[in-house]
């Protein structure tokens, strides 16, 4: 009779253990895809206008960027002429296959990004940052006038950054809005039977 191999239930143990163990390192792993979206949202967005500043420098003329909060997106824009035109005007964007300068955060890279809001001080375009020839905010599209600077808002997963794009430099910096504390509700104790 030939002795048949098997598991001790040691051995068994120990793979059981061994793949809680995994178990335990993978799952937060996963629920943090949706956090690192988010904050590639934000990483592309001050990519994006720090490509614009630049571009608008070496090219000696002006560049917009046009932010379309209700459709979640935005748009690199030539400025010519003193016009923004998002239809004929828009940037190729060199780091994509030459594809127009339309970047939106509905798509699923981005999944869960949401611009809530997109403010440079113009009246007549507050959702428009227009960087002059060097690369300074401008506060429209022709002419002299300083720009403001302002602010884009990104949300989700529960964070919230705000993209700042400083008036007179052009400096872009990001900064992170922590969430109010969750203050516990306080349990009931139960009333002791007697």
């Amino acid at each position: 009779m030939t002795a048949r191999r098997a598991f001790t239930l040691i051995e068994l143990l120990i793979v059981v253990v061994l793949l809680g163990i995994a178990g335990m390192l993978v799952v937060p792993a996963m629920g943090s895809v949706g956090v690192l979206r988010i904050q590639a949202a934000v990483r592309t967005l001050v990519s994006d206008l720090t490509f614009a500043q630049g571009d608008a420098i070496a090219q000696q003329q002006r560049r917009a960027v046009v932010f379309d909060v209700p459709n979640n997106r935005y748009t690199l824009v030539h400025v010519v002429g003193g016009q923004i035109n998002t239809d004929t005007g828009v940037l190729y964007n060199p780091g994509n296959n030459g594809n127009r300068f339309e970047i939106s955060f509905n798509n699923p890279q981005f999944a869960g990004a949401t611009m809530t809001s997109a403010n440079f001080g113009s009246s007549t375009a507050p959702s428009t940052l227009i960087f002059d020839d060097m690369g300074s905010p401008a506060a429209a599209a022709s002419g002299d006038t300083a720009g403001t600077g302002g602010a884009v808002r990104i949300t989700g997963q529960g964070q919230t950054f705000d993209i700042i794009v400083e008036p007179f430099t052009g400096r872009v910096s990001v900064r992170r809005i922590n969430a109010a504390p969750v203050t516990p509700t306080p349990v009931p104790t139960p009333e002791p039977i007697n």
